[in-house]
């Protein structure tokens, strides 16, 4: 196995990419799209799922590439990845999404972190979490047992799905619901807002992850280690 460092180095990079992806394409499609939000919902969209499937393919041999506390918890609870590394994990995925935030603002001459102010609450917000959530880990859990070498797209194309069919866009993911309360851009949430996500992307993923154990059975192989180099 890769050392922790390099595990974490890479959770990290990932983590920040990602979100550098979905704050700094929702920055460009807001700006052209000339205030038609379908269009800037879309430019927002597809770079979101295109980066999810590049990173995944490049760095879950190093990492596992959770790059979502929510992922992390999931497969620690499954017994397919160490607990004594879950809050390390967790700690550079929060980290790292930030920093996306800041890049993606120095990118377009914005101040490196804006405090959100875009309102995102109320029972349906919610629930459209809990089930973008649900979806990600079992589409994540459903690879690792059946199609593993396909989950960099079966990933990008869930999250890609969510984006329209969810009420809130699919955030699924507490690391990137945190980093996007520190942008007030069109991917922003309202930081008193981060809370609630968060709590339901929690439990949607462990509904996710029920009904993935309810579905697919116990698990051929660990899932989330990463690969030995």
């Amino acid at each position: 196995m890769y050392s922790l460092g390099r595990r974490l180095l890479a959770e990290g990079l990932g983590t920040a990419l990602l979100v550098a992806t979905v704050v700094g394409s929702g920055i460009m499609a807001e700006r052209l799209a000339g205030g038609n939000q379908a269009v800037a919902l879309l430019g927002n969209t597809i770079p979101t799922g295109a980066i999810l499937v590049v990173i995944i393919t490049i760095l879950a041999p190093v990492s596992g590439a959770h790059f979502n506390p929510a992922v992390s918890l999931v497969l620690a609870a499954r017994g397919g990845f160490p607990w004594r590394e879950t809050i390390p994990y967790i700690a550079v995925q929060c980290l790292g999404g930030i920093a996306g935030t800041a890049l993606a603002h120095l990118m377009f001459e914005l101040p490196p972190l804006m405090i959100g102010t875009t309102a995102r609450n109320g029972a349906s917000q919610w629930l459209a979490e809990a089930v973008a959530t649900l979806s990600l880990i079992l589409t994540i859990l459903g690879g690792l047992r059946f199609a593993p070498q396909s989950i960099p797209w079966l990933v990008g194309l869930v999250i890609t799905a969510a984006y329209w069919f969810t009420a809130s866009t699919s955030f699924a993911n507490p690391a990137v619901t945190l980093a996007r309360g520190f942008t007030t851009t069109f991917a922003g949430i309202a930081i008193n807002h981060v809370p609630a996500f968060i709590v339901a992307q929690l439990v949607g993923a462990a509904l996710g992850a029920a009904l993935a154990s309810a579905l697919f059975g116990a698990e051929r192989a660990s899932a989330g280690k990463p690969r030995d180099p």
